[in-house]
This record gives structure tokens, sequence and C-alpha cells, in this order.
């Protein structure tokens, strides 16, 4: 099976990449699951909100905690993400693709959206991770190098992902 995951350098690009990629590919009936983040600018001196949408047609979870003025650190609510995964589980078996915003640190360190990318290779459904370099190795690890970098542009990410959902009908 699959997996492919997209990588752009400026903060927020690939969460919209994918929101857009994942809006098209619905409109031409392709059955999505996983998630798409959105960010909420909170202004200059306060970080954006993040909220994801469980595809494909949500609802809407904010992923992001308030920590306080001056705090640092992860502002990741790993409940509220625990909730959008229990979601997207409940929606794979009806799924042609799996699309996951991130490989972030929850997955990185063994959580997160592990378990569910590993379930839809089980069933040969095709995966499109989004990357950021701090996760790079730690996504390499558990994909064992298997998954190819997809140019992160619409109209390659949808040749990728027509061509991996006519490779799994082949395979069924």
């Amino acid at each position: 099976m699959r997996m492919g995951y997209v990588m752009m350098a400026g903060r927020g690009e690939t969460d919209l990449l994918l929101a857009n990629v994942a809006a098209r590919l619905a409109a031409e009936g392709v059955r999505l699951c996983g998630t798409v983040q959105i960010n909420s600018e909170c202004g200059d001196d306060k970080p954006c909100d993040m909220d994801v949408r469980v595809l494909p047609e949500g609802p809407v979870i904010r992923i992001s905690q308030s920590l306080g003025p001056g705090a640092r650190g992860c502002r990741l609510d790993p409940g509220a993400l625990e909730t959008a995964i229990a979601a997207c589980e409940r929606e794979l078996e009806n799924a042609d693709a799996l699309i996951v915003n991130k490989f972030g640190k929850q997955e990185a360190l063994g959580r997160g959206f592990r378990t569910l990318i590993a379930e839809a290779m089980s069933r040969e459904i095709p995966v499109l991770v989004g990357l950021n370099g701090l996760n790079r190795e730690a996504f390499e690890a558990f994909t064992g190098g298997a998954a190819e970098a997809v140019s992160p542009e619409p109209e390659a990410i949808a040749a990728w992902l027509a061509d991996a959902l006519a490779e799994a009908g082949a395979a069924a």
C-alpha cells in the first residue's frame, strides 16, 4: 500500500494545501477520512488557535489549549487530539484515502495518528501525511523509508492519489 507525504517551508502552508486538496478530492467523489488543520490567527503577540476538521464533513475540534500569557511549551491538547482520532476511526471503514494533517510530536512519540495510519495501510487504504522537518526522522523510522515524497502542488497530489487508488483497486 502507498503512503505519501508533503512538506512546505512556510508556517501553515501545508495545512492550507491539504485543506484545499481535501476539498477538491471530496468534490471529485473521493471518500476521505482523516483531518485537515485550520489555524486561526490571534494577533502578533499570541500564537494561533489550532483546529482540525474531521473528514469528510466534520466536526471541527480545537486541538490547542491556552496556557496563559508568557507560557512556553507545547499547546497541543492531547485529549482533543484523541477525540479527533476517534472520530476518524469511525470513518475509516468507508474511506478511499486517509489524510493526516501532520505527523507531529505525538506521532513522533509513538502516539497520535500512528495506529490509524497503520490500520489504513493494513486495509490497503492510501495515506497522505503532512510533515515538517522537526519530525522527519521519526516519520522515516515509522515508515521504514517507504513513504513517497509528493510534490506540494494540488495537481501532483491528485495524480499521486489517483495512482495509489488505482493500485489499491488492482490489488483488491
